[in-house]
């Protein structure tokens, strides 16, 4: 469990984090390159041992850390798996993160994971389970959950919410926050044909505690939010847009295929806190 010693980092908001991946722990050891927090896919980090965990525990006296879930599926009508969120509250324990985020949608049905982030339908029925979801996990683990917008590639007939009120009124409704991942809002609006500014701008951003970048794939059929590339010069605007709006936000870029050496990561980070330090010597935000 947390050492009795060990004082929980926060990250500074002016400085932007990166994505730990296995391939990074040793360069990242060696060097201690200025980023300010790093964000783990809590599911890699369950075990209650082994190397992984340990080296989150190394690194996290150095750096704010930043759990991600990816299977939480707090769309699901099944309702919540109680062991999975049993085992998150154990490692929000162990760890004590500055930041705890799931994905806004489902994955999980009749019992099986299907490993996908799957969209949900935007309407009052889905609405209400989300916020049931969101409640709950946010009792057991004694946090404020942030909640992901999550890219798509179909849209359901039965949607009657715009995307963005439908997140915005989920952190309304429970509390939450919002992870506000400005990449996949680009993706959706290119694929879709609806305006992402839009949708940033239905964000409460007083509910904002984190922003995502990351670099999507072009296909003949559209964009896919492969996390596998440089963020897009377009995202970049956008972001830079998203920033003199609310302020500086912790920021993360997320880089988990074509996985590159750290120095490449933390040039695109270095690019994100240009922006912020920009945004906070001028004053931008909301007041």
């Amino acid at each position: 469990m947390a050492s009795a010693r060990f004082s929980p980092r926060a990250p500074d908001p002016r400085q932007a984090g990166i994505g730990l991946r296995t391939p990074h722990f040793a360069a990242l050891a060696g060097s201690r390159p200025a980023v300010s927090f790093l964000e783990v896919h809590s599911e890699n980090y369950f075990a209650d041992g082994g190397p992984a965990l340990a080296w989150l525990e190394r690194f996290r006296e150095d750096y704010a850390v930043s759990l991600h879930g990816v299977a939480l599926s707090l769309g699901s009508v099944d309702g919540l798996d109680r062991g999975h969120l049993d085992r998150l509250a154990r490692l929000v324990s162990r760890i004590e993160p500055a930041l705890i985020s799931e994905h806004l949608c489902w994955s999980r049905i009749g019992g099986r994971n299907l490993g996908e982030l799957l969209p949900l339908p935007y309407s009052e029925e889905s609405l209400s389970v989300v916020c049931a979801r969101v409640d709950e996990a946010q009792e057991r683990l004694g946090r404020r959950l942030l909640v992901e917008n999550v890219s798509a590639y179909l849209r359901y007939r039965e949607t009657t919410i715009p995307e963005g009120e439908f997140v915005a009124e989920v952190a309304r409704r429970t509390g939450c926050g919002v992870l506000l991942d400005v990449n996949n809002a680009y993706v959706n609006a290119q694929n879709h044909g609806t305006d992402a500014r839009a949708f940033l701008a239905a964000i409460d951003p007083a509910s904002v505690g984190e922003i995502h970048l990351a670099g999507p794939e072009r296909t003949e059929d559209g964009l896919i939010d492969s996390h596998g590339t440089r963020v897009l010069p377009e995202v970049w605007a956008l972001y830079e847009e998203t920033i003199a709006r609310l302020g500086p936000v912790p920021t993360l870029i997320e880089w988990d295929t074509n996985i590159p050496a750290l120095e490449v990561l933390v040039a695109e980070a270095d690019t994100a806190t240009a922006v912020l330090r920009r945004a906070s010597d001028r004053g931008e935000g909301a007041p």
